[in-house]
């Protein structure tokens, strides 16, 4: 295997758009036949034979006694007091707004990967209790007395720090997006997962809070010829995965909190690696030793995973950034559209090479583009939420959403990525995703052919 690393994305200039967009009928059928047999315009995603529940898309029925002119039930009676939750939880009528698996990806629930249910985000960022979760034996459970995390190989002096160690370092907080290198990965060959927290659920952004890698490696002193580190994690799989020098020096942290609280389990707890940008596999989990060495380590997740098969045979290593991608989230399969006349399309864009400059939005299909408006903060290698405005009468719509990062970066039709990648691929799918909004409100995923 070659170490050359090939991180040339496609799309840097925009493909030409297609002169008369075809879906493809017969997945929009079999979509079709599975939304009929879910039985609701809202329930219209399928996973493995099941109905996932739609939430807040569906327009449940109002109680008349609540609705003015008449006084609600809720402003005559006194609440709960400030103690009835220590910690607190969404309301009750949230209930369906959480992650979701699909069971037949994976052959076990403990090497395997749930969904943040992006169409319900409000904003870019992720609450700590849906952020997606990949686990490659299971989440490990760390008494935080108990941590070390451990530094050796090519320094000045091997160290061994506690958290508290840590955390008496001087801190930073940033907002990142982190997401799995396999988000989307089922919709190479065609489209399949009907539901944007499917095809797209495997990414969260969140505010992480810790110390600057660079912090701790200069306290050991990287020797001259320290040229990567090799990150190793505490759970049984032993996750490690090799780091270029350049970038553990550049922005990556070791951080114990996210969005202000300590991390969860899921996500790391007590200490993670944050490697902004860069495909989640690479932001290891529930981190115990850094290594430093002058060559990387050929692990089994950069190596026989975690690799781009091309056409020829032959396995693209250490593409780690994260190309410009984008996704409309409402109006998408989990939320159709309830009602004709103006409506508010809204979707997250994003890029590991920087921050979004400017994001494009077509309902026919990719013939004629309007630019979106960006909702502020746009921030470095962080979820950047869109919308626009478009009036719904009842007429077929394509919807698709086309992001441009600050470099210039286009992202690309999958059309454009399947004719440098082929079909073989897993990672690394950021190619325009196709809704099909029917005459009756309900959203299809489809592919453009």
């Amino acid at each position: 295997m070659s170490m050359k690393r090939d991180a040339t994305p496609v799309g840097r200039t925009q493909a030409p758009a297609p002169e008369a967009p075809v879906a493809d009928t017969g997945r929009r059928n079999f979509l079709r036949r599975s939304a009929a047999a879910v039985g609701a315009v809202g329930a219209a995603g399928l996973v493995g034979g099941k109905a996932f529940p739609a939430g807040a898309a569906t327009m449940a029925e109002a109680n008349p006694e609540n609705l003015p002119p008449n006084v609600p039930e809720w402003n005559k009676y006194l609440g709960y007091s400030v103690d009835w939750q220590p910690y607190g939880l969404p309301s009750e009528y949230e209930k369906d707004v959480v992650r979701r698996s699909v069971e037949w990806l994976t052959a076990t629930r403990e090497s395997s990967i749930n969904f943040t249910p992006i169409q319900d985000m409000h904003g870019f960022v992720t609450p700590n209790g849906v952020c997606f979760e990949r686990h490659h034996a299971g989440a490990a459970i760390v008494d935080p007395v108990d941590f070390r995390l451990m530094i050796n190989g090519l320094v000045d002096k091997p160290l061994v720090f506690t958290l508290q160690d840590l955390m008496r370092m001087p801190s930073v907080s940033r907002f990142h997006f982190l997401e799995c290198a396999a988000n989307s990965g089922m919709e190479w060959r065609g489209a399949q997962l009907n539901g944007v927290q499917f095809t797209h659920g495997m990414i969260h952004c969140v505010q992480y809070t810790g110390v600057p890698l660079r912090t701790v490696l200069e306290e050991a002193g990287v020797k001259p010829n320290g040229k990567w580190i090799m990150a190793e994690g505490g759970d049984s799989a032993g996750m490690n995965r090799s780091i270029p020098m350049e970038k553990a020096l550049d922005d990556c942290m070791l951080a114990w909190a996210m969005n202000g609280e300590m991390l969860r389990p899921g996500n790391g707890y007590p200490l993670r690696l944050v490697v902004p940008g860069w495909e989640g596999n690479m932001w290891v989990k529930w981190i115990r030793r850094i290594e430093v060495g002058d060559k990387p380590w050929f692990a089994r997740e950069e190596t026989s995973k975690y690799t781009d098969l091309m056409p020829n045979g032959k396995a693209r290593l250490f593409t780690w950034e994260m190309d410009p991608k984008s996704v409309i989230v409402s109006p998408s399969p989990e939320k159709p559209v309830l009602h004709k006349g103006l409506n508010q399309l809204r979707g997250l864009a994003w890029s590991g090479r920087g921050k979004v400059k400017r994001v494009d939005v077509s309902l026919d299909g990719g013939r004629n583009w309007q630019e979106a408006q960006l909702d502020q903060p746009v921030l470095d290698k962080c979820l950047t939420m869109f919308r626009m405005p478009f009036e719904y009468t009842g007429q077929e719509l394509l919807m698709q959403s086309r992001c441009i990062d600050e470099h210039g970066v286009v992202q690309p039709t999958m059309q454009a990525l399947q004719k440098v990648r082929g079909v073989n691929s897993v990672y690394h799918n950021n190619s325009i995703q196709t809704w099909l909004v029917n005459k009756n409100g309900e959203v299809e995923n489809v592919r453009l052919g």
